[in-house]
């Protein structure tokens, strides 16, 4: 009976041994860098307008030839200001931002052609991932040579009577998605290059969305710096209307290139 005890512990190990290989072996884990934009009221329409540094790190398991599970954890800064702007309205608003980002999503990535990582015949292919995780944000602008954090002013009468919105979440939902190509360099090293968009649920990341309140009011509820940052207009009196466009939701996009390595030997077998 110990005989027996003692073959199936060896037994039962070798097992938990030759699992971990294979999960080692299906496994890839390396750093992305590249760069990181924003798409909102500061600016509508210019991709890769204010591209900053992003960067992270990215695991992903192989599930077979066509589709791999992956889950990322990713850095990235954006900004953008009216004085950038090409038209005179915006130019006059005068309004401007910055924010880090941090990202934390997982979900499935499609091969467009058959592909693993350490197999020298299926070595390439582009691909298309999507997502789903949370994201972190807090959007800040300069006032007299300093960051003020925006979203504890309610810029837009949030938690005040001037508007029935809270304040808005710093950390939300983000549904992240994509293409890219990747390539085996060798057998135990790949390179991607991927570029991403992320569909986010706020209209908040740059702090404009609605329309202008009452300073006094505003003053009065919020504070004297809540009512200097929610109105930076350059022209005389004060602003009055539209301060951003509350129907459509910002975006922001992260993109750039990555090294990953498998995290044990290659298998010998393809899964297609």
């Amino acid at each position: 009976m110990r005989i027996v005890s003692y073959c199936f512990i060896i037994f039962l190990s070798s097992s938990l041994l030759a699992q971990s290989e294979n999960f080692r072996s299906r496994s890839s884990f390396g750093p992305m860098i590249g760069g990181s934009y924003y798409i909102g009221d500061l600016n509508q329409y210019g991709h890769f307008k204010n591209t900053n540094l992003s960067g992270g790190l990215v695991y992903r398991y192989y599930i077979n030839s066509r589709i791999e599970l992956r889950a990322n954890f990713l850095f990235g800064h954006v900004n953008a200001a009216d004085t950038d702007s090409d038209l005179p309205i915006f130019q006059s608003r005068n309004l401007s931002f910055q924010s880090d980002i941090w990202e934390l999503a997982g979900g499935i990535e499609f091969n467009y052609l058959n592909y693993k990582l350490g197999d020298m015949k299926y070595f390439f292919t582009p691909y298309m991932f999507m997502e789903i995780g949370a994201f972190q944000i807090n959007p800040q602008a300069e006032y007299n040579g300093e960051l003020i954090d925006l979203q504890p002013l309610g810029t837009e009468g949030q938690g005040s009577s001037l508007n029935s919105q809270d304040p808005y979440a710093l950390t939300q939902l983000v549904i992240p998605f994509g293409i890219g190509i990747k390539l085996n360099i060798t057998k135990r090293m790949a390179i991607s290059l991927e570029y991403g968009m992320r569909k986010i649920f706020t209209d908040y990341l740059d702090d404009v969305s609605g329309s202008y309140v009452n300073l006094d009011a505003l003053l009065l509820e919020n504070g004297n710096l809540s009512a200097q940052m929610a109105d930076r207009s350059l022209g005389e009196g004060r602003a009055s209307g539209s301060r951003g466009n509350g129907s459509t939701k910002d975006w922001y996009s992260m993109f750039g290139a990555m090294i990953t390595f498998s995290l044990g030997k290659p298998g010998k077998c393809f899964y297609h």
